[in-house]
C-alpha cells in the first residue's frame, strides 16, 4: 500500500493495491489505530481525539456519534498538531496557559456557531486589562485559522480584528537607580547578584538564560542559540560579568542552580528571581524588564538598532524601538535642548550685521 503524509501529527493515509485510502494514527510506541475518513469530519476529529489519548472510537450507525466541534476537541486537536509541536517548549507553555484559561470557561461552545459578536462579548468583559485581552485575541485568531486550516469551520470570524489601544508599555524597564537598589540587597556574591548579571549584560530572555553555561563559553564569548527564535548569538562577557563567573565550578552544568543542585526552569527561576525582587523592595520589577534594560543601557551609550540586534537577537528595528523608544526620546530631546540653547548663545536673525551686508552685497 502506498502511503500519504497528512497535515495530523502521526496520522498517514495508506492506498490499497485497489486504491481505497485508509487513515491510520501511527505513534512512534503505542498502537496503531484506525480513523475513519474523510480527513477533517466530525468523526474522524472525534476519533482523532481519542487516538492520542489511546482510545478507540467505535464507529455506529448514529448520524451523531463524534459529532463534537467544541473548543475542547479543537484546543486537543491543535496541542497535538505538528504546528503546535513546532514551537518552543516556552512559546508551547504560554499558548497553552492562555488558551486552556479560556476553555476552562468556554471549551463547550461549538466552534462553528462561535461568532464575531461572541468574541467581542468575551473580549470586551477584559477591558480593564487590555495586554490580557489582546494576548487572548491574538491565540483564538490563531487556533480558529488553524480550525479553518483542518476544516471544522470554512472562515475565521476574528479575522481582521482590532484589539485594544494599550498605554502600558509592557514589562517595566530596570532604572539605574533600581538596579543599584536590588544589588544592594544582594551584593556581589550572591546566586541573586548573579543572575541579575547573566540578565542585564546578555540581554537574552530567562529561558534561554537558564541553560548557560561553561560548556557555551570560549574566547571570552557565551554561545547562546535562542529557545524562541533558534537565533544564533556570541555575546561578549563583560567585565562585571567575567567577575561575577570566576569563581563558579567549571563542572556545572549551568552557571545558576537551585537549591537542590538542578538547573532552574524558566518558570522557576521567573518565581525565584520574584522573590529576590521583593527582597529588594521592587515588586514592579522583574526578570523580564532586565533584558529590556540590557537594550536601554546600549541605546543610551549611542548603540544603532544593529548593535542592538546583535546581543538581544530581535529581529527587526521595530522590535528594537519598542525596548528603547524612551531612550531615543530622551536622547533627541537632549540633542534638541542643546541645539537651542547654542542658538541662544548664537543668535542669527535677519537683522544681524553679517546678514545685512550679505544681503546688501
Amino acid at each position: 500500500m502506498a502511503r500519504q503524509e497528512v497535515r495530523f501529527k502521526y496520522v498517514h493515509i495508506y492506498n490499497s493495491r485497489h486504491g481505497r485510502p485508509y487513515a491510520y494514527y501511527t505513534p512512534p510506541r503505542g498502537k496503531r489505530i484506525r480513523l475513519p475518513l474523510p480527513i477533517s469530519s466530525p468523526e474522524f476529529l472525534a476519533a482523532y481525539v481519542a487516538a492520542t489519548q489511546g482510545q478507540t472510537v467505535r464507529r455506529t450507525s448514529s448520524p451523531q456519534q463524534g459529532r463534537k466541534d467544541d473548543f475542547n476537541t479543537l484546543l486537543r486537536l491543535y496541542f497535538g498538531s505538528s504546528l503546535f509541536m513546532r514551537l518552543s517548549p516556552t512559546t508551547r507553555s504560554n499558548y497553552k496557559r492562555v488558551l486552556e484559561g479560556f476553555c476552562k470557561k468556554h471549551g463547550d461552545r461549538p466552534v462553528s456557531k462561535f461568532e464575531r459578536k461572541h468574541a467581542e462579548a468575551i473580549l470586551g468583559r477584559m477591558c480593564a486589562t487590555p495586554e490580557a485581552a489582546n494576548n487572548l485575541m491574538k491565540r483564538l485568531r490563531m487556533i480558529l485559522n488553524y480550525a479553518v486550516d483542518i476544516g471544522m469551520i470554512q472562515q475565521n470570524p476574528m479575522r481582521g480584528m482590532k484589539g485594544f489601544i494599550s498605554s502600558g508599555d509592557g514589562y517595566h524597564t530596570w532604572t539605574e537607580a533600581e538596579i543599584a537598589q536590588f544589588i544592594k540587597r544582594h551584593p556581589f556574591g550572591t546566586k541573586a547578584y548573579l543572575a541579575l548579571m547573566l540578565m542585564l549584560d546578555t540581554g537574552q530572555r530567562r529561558s534561554d538564560m537558564v541553560r548557560m553555561g561553561w560548556g557555551d563559553v570560549a574566547d571570552n564569548c557565551i554561545a547562546v542559540r535562542q529557545q524562541k527564535t533558534k537565533t544564533p548569538l556570541l555575546i561578549p562577557i563583560s567585565n562585571d560579568l567575567n567577575a561575577a563567573l570566576t569563581d563558579l565550578p567549571k563542572d556545572a552544568g549551568t552557571f545558576l542552580l537551585t537549591e537542590q543542585g538542578r538547573p532552574f526552569t524558566p518558570a522557576g527561576f521567573g518565581n525565584w528571581f520574584r522573590d529576590r525582587c521583593n527582597e529588594a523592595g521592587l515588586p514592579h520589577c522583574s526578570a523580564h524588564g532586565l533584558r529590556k534594560a540590557c537594550a536601554r543601557r546600549m541605546a543610551e551609550a549611542g548603540c544603532t538598532p544593529h548593535e542592538i540586534k546583535a546581543i538581544t537577537g530581535h529581529k527587526t528595528d521595530g522590535e528594537v524601538r519598542r525596548y528603547t523608544a524612551k531612550s531615543d526620546q530622551m536622547h533627541l530631546a537632549k540633542s534638541a535642548l542643546a541645539k537651542l540653547q547654542s542658538n541662544e548663545r548664537n543668535p542669527k536673525s535677519a537683522n544681524h550685521p553679517n546678514q545685512v551686508s550679505k544681503t546688501m552685497e
